[in-house]
């Protein structure tokens, strides 16, 4: 799917890798997110990333734009590598571990307190989306 064919959220849940996205999009498509966001209690998040360090930048990014608290990192690979880091809000855990064969972006997943309201999956976002968007 081409960068210009993204013009809603659900329309990056099609992707195994995040695309570059126009800005106007991402502004329509950060819009979106947002109101996700606001109607959730809490999240876990997935990065993609080529490296622990760029994973852990784009997590910083994230907390920043949404003004959540840092979470703190348990685990991280001693060697580099590409990596799936793994961040739960509600317990503040990040574990990151080498994973080959991802795509790259940021997985976002809105959680709920209530069993029976549904839990959401967004993304793939690009690594740098939310450092560009806020």
């Amino acid at each position: 799917m081409e960068a210009n064919q993204i013009h809603l959220l659900e329309d990056l849940n099609k992707l195994r890798s995040a695309p570059e996205i126009p800005m106007p999009q991402s502004e329509n498509i950060f819009k979106e997110l947002k109101e996700k966001i606001e109607n959730s209690d809490w999240f876990t998040i997935g990065i993609m990333a080529p490296s622990s360090n760029v994973a852990i930048s784009a997590l910083r990014e994230l907390e920043d734009c949404f003004s959540w608290e840092a979470m703190r990192i348990v685990e991280k690979p001693d060697i580099d590598g590409p990596v799936f880091l793994k961040a739960n809000q509600n317990t503040g855990d990040v574990y990151i571990r080498i994973e080959y064969g991802l795509g790259e972006g940021i997985l976002i997943s809105c959680q709920q307190n209530d069993p029976n309201k549904k839990i959401n999956t967004f993304g793939p976002f690009p690594l740098k989306f939310f450092q560009r968007i806020h």
